[in-house]
């Protein structure tokens, strides 16, 4: 597979896109009230992000759920992270296949203490976990887990945070600086069926009616600086699933005319970002939590700046002015790094 095959989809060089750095006015495109933001606050990633001040931090981790000692191991990473950069984490963003394989108790299952409490310990990340479903969580194994996730939300004292399939926060509670609109990317199978095996979908309804919540959301007036999109299937993506093209029909449109800064989501087992000429979203794909690694397929010199079939996390930093987002590894290396402004200006640091 080749991204010239796809016309629509426009090229970015790596060698170019590493020379300049992409910049795409706000003011143009949605008339956003953050514009003069953007000359102020650090303009760089080298500082210590824990220090920043006005600065808000949180991690984005997807395709984590395996329960295994892969999954162990990105997460002991992200406690050795925290730890040593002195990271207040505000916030972890779990953005799909929380739960491989069956959860025979549903929201009482054991799985929950030693696959997401114990595994992401409370006393090191000391926030919501905001969810989103992914494909895997859309199974009846042997009663739906998206149900059970749900359920699990209601639990007292619980940091797992998924109040409805589709939801909005801004972040942080005091001072926001982002808004995210945490999505379900579960579309309808192309054969019209809801179900394929333990695996369903939202129906032809639902797809409607979030896509007309998405639209409302948009049109209401940004109160962050940032605005940030989750979802658990890549709209575009250089690995093995590709990019999704019922997203790319219903939500890319929608991403560009409103100036939405970042879409942030997994399904692709790796760790990646990727830039069009004259989009104002980054995308950004942070697949690799655990489950086992997929190759890439179009090569990052294609369609990039970087594409990775890699283990880990990704860590932003966020501040009045600036968006800081860094993929890590198993051992605790920003393996890519870039800044975003308020007015879409990107550099790769």
């Amino acid at each position: 597979m080749d991204v010239r095959d796809h016309p629509g989809i426009p090229v970015v060089s790596r060698r170019r896109f590493l020379k300049q750095t992409f910049a795409f006015s706000a003011l143009a495109a949605v008339g956003s009230p953050f514009l003069g933001c953007g000359g102020s606050g650090p303009q760089s990633g080298n500082d210590s992000p824990g220090n920043a001040a006005a600065a808000a931090d949180f991690l984005v981790i997807g395709d984590w759920g395996t329960g295994d000692a892969n999954q162990a191991l990105v997460a002991a990473a992200m406690q050795s992270y925290v730890t040593r950069q002195n990271i207040a984490t505000g916030a972890m963003l779990m953005i799909g296949d929380n739960f491989y394989t069956p959860m025979d108790d549903g929201a009482n299952d054991k799985r929950w203490q030693t696959q997401f409490e114990q595994m992401y310990p409370a006393g090191v990340f000391n926030c919501p976990a905001y969810a989103i479903p992914g494909n895997h969580d859309y199974e009846y194994l042997p009663i739906s887990k998206f149900s059970a996730q749900l359920e699990y939300a209601q639990k007292a004292g619980t940091r797992w945070t998924m109040p409805s399939q589709w939801y909005r926060v801004t972040f942080p509670t005091a001072n926001p600086l982002v808004t995210f609109l945490a999505l379900d990317s579960n579309m309808p199978f192309g054969n019209g069926a809801t179900r394929d095996g333990t695996f369903y979908c939202m129906t032809a309804q639902q797809r409607l009616d979030q896509l007309a919540w998405l639209k409302e959301e948009l049109a209401k007036p940004l109160t962050t600086p940032f605005l940030v999109a989750l979802g658990h299937h890549p709209i575009y993506s250089n690995g093995m699933r590709g990019d999704t093209p019922m997203l790319v029909q219903d939500w890319d449109p929608l991403l560009r005319s409103s100036g939405a800064h970042v879409y942030l989501c997994g399904h692709d087992h790796d760790l990646q970002h990727l830039e069009f000429a004259g989009h104002p979203t980054s995308f950004v794909v942070s697949g690799g939590g655990g489950a086992p690694l997929y190759r890439i397929v179009i090569d990052e010199s294609v369609r990039g700046p970087y594409a990775v079939q890699v283990n880990g996390f990704t860590h932003v930093t966020v501040t009045p002015a600036l968006m800081t987002l860094r993929h890590v590894d198993l051992n605790g290396n920003v393996v890519h790094a870039f800044t975003k402004t308020t007015d879409h200006k990107v550099t790769i640091l």
